[in-house]
């Protein structure tokens, strides 16, 4: 059996303790850091001394020698990324050699999603209808599946408005912030619903569906309408593009992946890598904008 590092194993406890993290991806995260401390031994070099071109190496070294897919590579990165963080947080380093790694390309597409000013611009057209406002404004401050959405519960919402429970995939509840707009929205809706019913609902957006609330379809519908009449690509809006909106969105404005990864109801912290994409395009524009040798193209 092998012997864990005070450094791994108070991580690993933090993990479980604030962090909520799985036994599965505790179980995963030690196992990624004891490779990556094996690898450092052989450059003798300790996890505490570990610089970024030994971390990069290792990234190498699994890509290139161990031929790991581009999947693992990512969930190491991530548990890398995670660990140098709490280093970092606890003072016991002065600079996080992790920072700048870059995630290995999955062969996915990147995830579409609309700029602000489209998401203001849905939301805006939306304002002559309650119910529909209080959606996109609900699913656009929580990023949450538009199943969760149609199926909310009253009981979801607490009295003082400030966050909403989600029942995700496998009944895992998450409780995720919600914002000023959308709270307000919210209240404003709540004193409408009652037009919307004949009789008592536990559905927070109540309909004549068999389901006894709003379904998916109908909701797409609408969202495609609503697009229409914004002047917003009609191909590019789903309620799923709303999702990856706000995690993109999050990320643009520094966000950390585990807060995100937490309100998307991700169980693996690779699947919520995909959102740094976002990172690298404006690292990319923060060079050519602020680079004394940049080409400006005149």
């Amino acid at each position: 059996m092998k012997q864990v590092s005070k450094h791994i194993t108070a991580f690993l406890e933090i993990m479980m303790a604030e962090r909520g993290a799985s036994p599965k991806t505790v179980v995963a995260y030690e196992s990624d850091l004891l490779d990556l401390e094996a690898y450092l031994k052989t450059r003798h070099v300790s996890l505490i001394k570990a610089s970024y071109d030994d971390l990069k190496g290792y990234m190498h070294t699994l890509a290139s020698k161990n031929k790991l897919s581009e999947k693992t590579q990512a969930r190491r990165l991530a548990a890398i990324r995670e660990f140098y963080r709490y280093l970092f947080s606890e003072d016991m380093l002065k600079k996080n050699p992790a920072d700048y790694l870059v995630s290995p390309k999955i062969g996915k597409a990147l995830p579409k999603y609309l700029s602000e000013r489209e998401i203001a611009d849905l939301i805006n057209e939306a304002k002559s209808d309650v119910r529909l406002k209080a959606l996109l404004e609900i699913l656009y401050a929580t990023g949450m599946r538009v199943s969760e959405l149609v199926g909310l519960p009253l009981s979801a919402i607490p009295e003082d408005k400030k966050t909403i429970t989600i029942v995700g995939k496998g009944r895992k509840e998450r409780i995720v912030p919600l914002g000023e707009p959308a709270a307000e929205v919210l209240e404003e809706w709540l004193i409408h619903r009652e037009c919307f019913i004949s009789r008592p609902s536990k559905w927070l957006f109540p309909s004549k569906s068999k389901e006894g609330h709003l379904t998916r379809v109908a909701f797409f519908n609408q969202l495609k309408k609503t697009a229409l009449k914004a002047r917003v690509d009609v191909m590019k809006v789903s309620p799923h593009v709303f999702r990856h909106s706000f995690a993109s969105h999050l990320v643009a404005h520094d966000a950390d992946l585990r807060s995100v990864q937490k309100m998307l109801g991700h169980a693996d912290i690779a699947t919520t890598e995909i959102y740094t994409h976002i990172l690298e395009d404006r690292l990319k524009k923060t060079v050519e904008k602020s680079h004394p040798l940049a080409y400006s193209g005149k």
